[in-house]
């Protein structure tokens, strides 16, 4: 059956284009494509802050910056490229409805919704395969973390929602690569925001969970390599990429995703990369993150502590 248009949203283009950009002088000018400028094992900057939700038992906000400056003029033209930001909400945990059969553990339901405007190519209202296969590995890596058995019929809804998500190609390739390198990046950040949010909440886990991600880029001129924190954009051809959640004081993995051809045959047989180095590296910027995560948690519960000082003091 065909779904009738809503005639009460003016519904924007299905895909996207660039506007002109002028030059001083058209025939020299070049478009540069995007290049890794950081070190293999360098990650991106990250802004994460917690309880920017009021209405929410907890929330949080994660964005990663773009690998290069957006707003450069010099010739040769460089493409913007995207970055990352995502926002989650936290509701509970809170009763079930009585039409729900008896739980003995913490029902945990997980949601995640890219903004029409995240991508080049808008997104629907509804959510798509894509969407649906990112909440079950979020689902999959928070379900190791938090203490559900304390929460006896009821449960939690985790929401993020993707304002910005990582492109597979830039912009001038949108339209030869569409093969879903950018979601690593984007469920490696979700598992990051939702530990967050949770935290926030004042939800008991045995830990905090952080996403890293690690990715096999082939060289023009070399063999292949490891880098921490790929983005897609910045790398002619990626081989391989891993996404672990990753639980640091416990040294366990809630969560694993992995895709990709791998190493060659002669660097499988010098065994200089393998899958196991590729968990180890994705393991290592997941411990990086964390780093982020404690000062943020930090941050918010000194802020908290000072508004309630403050309060008790007035009253």
């Amino acid at each position: 059956m065909t779904a009738l248009p809503d005639r009460r949203r003016v519904n924007g283009p299905t895909g996207s284009t660039a506007p002109p950009k002028f030059t001083l002088d058209a025939t020299k000018a070049q478009v540069k494509a995007p290049t890794r400028t950081r070190l293999p094992r360098e990650l991106r900057k990250i802004f994460l802050k917690t309880g920017l939700t009021p209405s929410a038992s907890g929330s949080a906000y994660l964005e990663l910056e773009p690998s290069s400056n957006p707003k450069a003029t010099s010739l040769p033209h460089t493409v913007p490229r995207s970055g990352l930001k995502l926002t989650c909400t936290v509701h509970g945990p809170r009763p079930l409805p009585r039409s729900i059969p008896f739980t003995p553990q913490l029902l945990l339901t997980t949601r995640i919704k890219f903004a029409p405007f995240a991508t080049r190519k808008r997104r629907g209202y509804v959510p798509d395969p894509s969407e649906r296969d990112l909440a079950a590995h979020l689902e999959t890596a928070l379900r190791g973390v938090l203490l559900a058995e304390r929460w006896p019929k009821s449960g939690v809804d985790v929401v993020i929602t993707v304002l910005e998500g990582e492109e597979d190609s830039p912009l001038e390739q949108s339209t030869k690569r569409t093969d879903g390198w950018g979601m690593m990046t984007i469920l490696s950040g979700c598992i990051t925001v939702a530990s967050a949010a949770i935290a926030d909440a004042g939800i008991d886990c045995i830990d905090l969970v952080t996403g890293g991600v690690a990715a096999l880029v082939a060289q023009p001129a070399g063999p292949t390599e490891l880098v921490l924190d790929p983005c897609p954009s910045d790398h002619a051809e990626l081989r391989g990429a891993c996404v672990v959640a990753y639980l640091q004081s416990r040294d366990e993995i809630t969560e694993i995703w992995a895709k990709g051809d791998g190493e060659s045959s002669d660097e499988r047989a010098s065994g200089n990369l393998d899958f196991e180095a590729l968990v180890n590296n994705a393991v290592e910027a997941a411990s990086a993150v964390r780093l982020v995560l404690v000062e943020a948690l930090s941050e918010s519960i000194d802020a908290k502590l000072h508004a309630s000082g403050s309060s008790t003091i007035q009253g």
